[in-house]
């Protein structure tokens, strides 16, 4: 390959992080017990619009806590979408709960409420509302039914940094809400996860699980299990200079997925992504493509041919319904969801980091008009 080779991802850390970093060193606080903590959750709490936020390891561990953390009982079931990440199912499964997976939208790739219909049963409990890609779930009438049956609402907004539902932020839906921090979103701690919610009990409980449940009066002594899963200093001091930039961050997204659909306007053979719907401007978490019927090879062909071009891809999720761990459980057998499993055959996304250069852009955009039919 003559040209450098453009990976999907490098984040921008031009900010305060190295001040921030360096504070911490100097100071010595690098453990969880250290000052940026409490000072990243009031961020996130606030950008969020929500009163309590608990930082954890990692968005997977939010979704484990903050599922536990509402008392469902054994064998009580929670709908999901099919078409998310495999965090979504574990969680559930974890806390001894059934997973319902429920079909995406072919167009908006989220989760709908004719299917949140279709999978209620008597003993639902729960919905798990995970935003996905760019654009939020239709919520209102989901939150809706949820009110209405005395459902548990869990909003996995580990994709939604800065993007907002009619106006309001995503991330303050739920009676837990839940964000991640990997390198690839809009706010990065490199690992790093959170809770967020409006109940202030609630959150001294999510508190007292992400600690092993540790007592005031008498620490090792337990009542209950929890889980080690303390943000350290270090990472939280990344997350606060992460957050002061979110709005830069988000206008940038939302440039390079413009840029994007300029230079694949017209372009046969593929389904970009819906720009904007009635409820919310696409934040393009990534910018991702779905081959058309008439391309006659799937996403892992096609980012076969890209990669040999220096073209850095990652395919979609694979449908939970069709997850090998999940049915050799006995979970979502015998299913089908369409539009999910068209979309994680034939969808795959292209370089969507912040780091991203205009040239490297329209080389990728170059790059995937080459390899089509």
């Amino acid at each position: 390959m003559s040209e450098t080779f453009i990976p999907v991802n490098t984040p921008v850390l031009d900010g305060n992080e190295a001040d921030y970093l360096a504070e911490c060193v100097r100071t010595g606080w690098i453990s969880s017990e250290g000052p940026f903590i409490k000072r990243f959750e009031e961020a996130m709490a606030g950008a969020a619009g929500r009163r309590h936020g608990v930082a954890v390891t990692n968005g997977s561990v939010a979704l484990d806590i903050a599922v536990h953390a509402l008392g469902l009982e054994p064998g009580d079931e929670v709908i999901i979408p099919t078409f998310t990440i495999i965090s979504c199912a574990a969680a559930v499964v974890r806390a001894g709960l059934v997973p319902v997976a429920v079909d995406c939208d072919p167009a908006t790739w989220n989760m709908t409420i004719e299917g949140v219909e279709a999978a209620l049963t008597s003993r639902t409990r729960a919905i798990m509302l995970v935003h996905i890609y760019g654009l939020p779930v239709d919520l209102n009438p989901i939150l809706e039914l949820a009110r209405a049956r005395g459902l548990k609402v869990i909003e996995d907004a580990a994709e939604m940094h800065g993007q907002t539902y009619r106006g309001v932020p995503c991330g303050s839906f739920g009676d837990v809400s839940t964000f991640s921090f990997y390198p690839n979103k809009h706010v990065t701690t490199g690992e790093g996860g959170m809770i967020l919610t409006d109940d202030a009990a609630l959150a001294d409980r999510l508190q007292s699980l992400r600690n092993l449940c540790f007592q005031p009066q008498q620490r090792f002594i337990h009542e209950e299990l929890g889980w080690n899963a303390r943000m350290t200093n270090l990472q939280a001091a990344l997350g606060v200079a992460q957050v002061e930039r979110l709005p830069r961050t988000v206008e940038l997204k939302r440039r390079i997925g413009r840029l994007y659909d300029e230079h694949l306007a017209d372009v046969p053979g593929i389904r970009r992504p819906v720009a904007r719907t009635n409820y919310a401007d696409n934040i393009y978490w990534v910018y991702g493509v779905v081959l058309g019927d008439e391309v006659p090879f799937d996403a892992r062909e096609a980012m076969r041919r890209l990669a040999a071009k220096g073209i850095g891809t990652r395919p979609f999720f694979w449908c939970m319904h069709e997850q090998p761990v999940l049915r050799r459980m006995g979970f979502m057998l015998n299913e089908s969801h369409p539009n999910a499993e068209m979309i994680a055959r034939r969808g795959f996304y292209l370089p969507s980091g912040l780091a991203l250069t205009d040239d490297e852009i329209a080389r990728s955009a170059q790059a995937l008009k080459e390899i089509l039919p």
